[in-house]
């Protein structure tokens, strides 16, 4: 019996991407017969952006390294904060616990036990003042990553900014605000699809008037992917979540090029090196033609995609945590070698719990080499004219717009509509499940090999210093919010509460009353439950 490469016993390997799409022996100049220079590609900086966002992209100005924190009370996070900064962190962004995340307060009884354990609690607007105590916020731009709930722990940040004497337009960041990607993305859901949007919307439009540098949305992909999506899934909804938006703040009656170049997008990056460059470029030409073909915009910074990346968590293994670095690093340069603005490396040991310190310095180390020894910053777009990424980018557009056209189906012409209905439906939910379901097959059985975990395993693992969580902070934040709530004044409270749910009654923007409640100490979860009282809360479909 031969046992040789041509050994009919040996399983014909399959030569695709993660996302399934065909990767040829080689390719020529036959794959790209169709591309045409200035149409497709043109140069960084100007439509349709495929190679870069700005001119000379790194040689100007590095990409911003944000390495995410959050967990405990706000002083141990405002503590993590300062360690980062001092380390070469050059943006701040904030993860918040899962009360905080669906809109209930630390001492409601669905909070008990996960206070501060997956990131900040907040409650209140004191918590915001400690959170960013000592940190220049007209200096340093700061990312909170919260959806639904994103309207009241905006307001908290900006009355604290006003407190502080900053004025809103010296503000520089983003709230995530991207209420869609809860349904079938983090899950992180407080109130229903058609409401989240509304409020979603309320942002962009009291921002745009009010605070004119800070992004509104965060539109993710990130958390569709960490769900189970491909790259071409996570592409295409999206660029869907994106358009929404934009409908969605039209019929506010906004110009679009008055609110559309402070739309920001959030990206995973996973280990398909080649088919993770050509996604980024897909999506900035895709957002481009999708804005000024559809939605008339007419200023370059209303068509030009500008991006946060991270990398996975999901990639991340136990079996050999010190791999995690090399897919990190590996990860880390798909996103600058697809041209992100701004940049977080996942801890080595997010497989385990929050990163530890050590953790997060090798992170912020990885982008620092990244950026002064590799010479990836040195020229805008490197891989440009690749004919093989080129082809890849192509194919990524190409299967994106088919599942974008199925959602408008659903709409019966509308974006918008289909949007709502493909949520409802469960429709996003289940493709992204059958991604998923065929990706694990694929690791059980060995076609995709995940070293350290399936083959290569080691017999040495050596053991690692982890982030230790004290449960004492679940009770300093439940006494904290216990110390506000007695101090305050409860008419002034139940009054703002009032005007929140009277408000939401008659339709109108609710920015400026829930500043007003959180100015007199309402807390989020009072704030959230009158939205409940108009809205009815949420439950989830259940489509499996």
């Amino acid at each position: 019996m031969t046992t040789g490469s041509g050994s009919s016993q040996e399983p014909e390997r399959k030569f695709q991407t993660l996302s399934g799409l065909e990767v040829k022996e080689l390719y020529t100049q036959d794959d790209i017969e169709g591309l045409d220079h200035d149409r497709d590609l043109g140069v960084p900086g100007a439509y349709p952006f495929t190679r870069g966002p700005y001119p000379n992209m790194y040689r100007g100005r590095l990409w911003t390294r944000r390495q995410i924190a959050g967990f405990g009370t706000p002083q141990a996070t405002n503590q993590r904060y300062r360690f980062l900064l001092e380390h070469g962190q050059t943006g701040i962004s904030t993860d918040f616990d899962h009360p905080t995340l669906t809109g209930y307060d630390s001492d409601h009884e669905l909070a008990e036990g996960e206070v501060g354990r997956l990131g900040v609690a907040i409650d209140t607007i004191n918590d915001i003042r400690d959170l960013f105590d000592g940190i220049p916020l007209d200096e340093v731009s700061v990312s909170l990553t919260i959806n639904h709930p994103a309207i009241t722990i905006l307001s908290m940040f900006l009355a604290t900014a006003r407190k502080q004497g900053v004025a809103w337009d010296a503000l520089r960041g983003t709230t995530q605000n991207d209420s869609l990607k809860e349904f079938h993305g983090q899950k992180t859901f407080a109130l229903g699809p058609g409401p989240s949007l509304k409020l979603t919307t309320d942002i962009i439009e009291f921002c745009t008037k009010h605070v004119p540098n800070w992004y509104t949305v965060s539109i993710s992909g990130y958390h569709t992917r960490e769900s189970g999506s491909d790259a071409v899934q996570e592409l295409a909804f999206t660029i869907a979540q994106g358009m929404t938006y934009v409908e969605s703040t039209l019929k506010r009656g906004l110009l679009v090029d008055s609110f559309a170049p402070r739309l920001s997008f959030f990206f995973g990056c996973h280990n398909d090196f080649f088919e993770e460059i050509a996604k980024f470029r897909a999506a900035r030409r895709m957002w481009a033609r999708v804005m000024k073909e559809r939605y008339g915009a007419t200023q370059p910074e209303s068509m030009r995609l500008r991006f946060h990346t991270q990398t996975l968590g999901s990639t991340l293994m136990r079996q050999d945590p010190q791999n995690n670095i090399v897919r990190g690093a590996l990860q880390a340069l798909a996103a600058v070698l697809g041209g992100t603005q701004s940049l977080h490396v996942s801890g080595f040991d997010e497989a385990f719990d929050i990163p530890s310190e050590e953790a997060m310095r090798m992170s912020l180390a990885t982008q620092l080499i990244l950026a002064h020894e590799s010479g990836v910053a040195n020229t805008a777009d490197p891989l440009g004219g690749s004919m093989f990424l080129e082809s890849l980018t192509n194919s990524m557009e190409e299967a994106a717009w088919d599942y974008i056209k199925k959602i408008e189906d659903m709409g019966g012409g509308s974006l918008h509509q289909g949007m709502l209905q493909a949520i409802e439906t469960g429709y996003i939910e289940q493709e992204i499940a059958r991604s998923s379901y065929e990706y694990q097959k694929r690791i059980e059985s060995s076609d995709q090999v995940v070293v350290g975990l399936n083959q290569y395993q080691s017999e040495n693992n050596q053991p690692l210093e982890l982030f230790q969580f004290n449960p004492e902070e679940e009770d300093w934040q439940k006494k904290r919010l216990a110390e506000v709530k007695s101090a305050r004044s409860q008419s002034d409270v139940a009054d703002s509460l009032h005007a929140v749910t009277k408000g939401a009654k008659n339709d109108e923007n609710l920015m400026p009353l829930i500043m007003s409640a959180v100015e007199v100490s309402a807390t989020e979860g009072e704030v959230m439950d009158a939205l409940r009282d108009v809205y009815g809360e949420y439950v989830d479909p259940g489509v499996f």
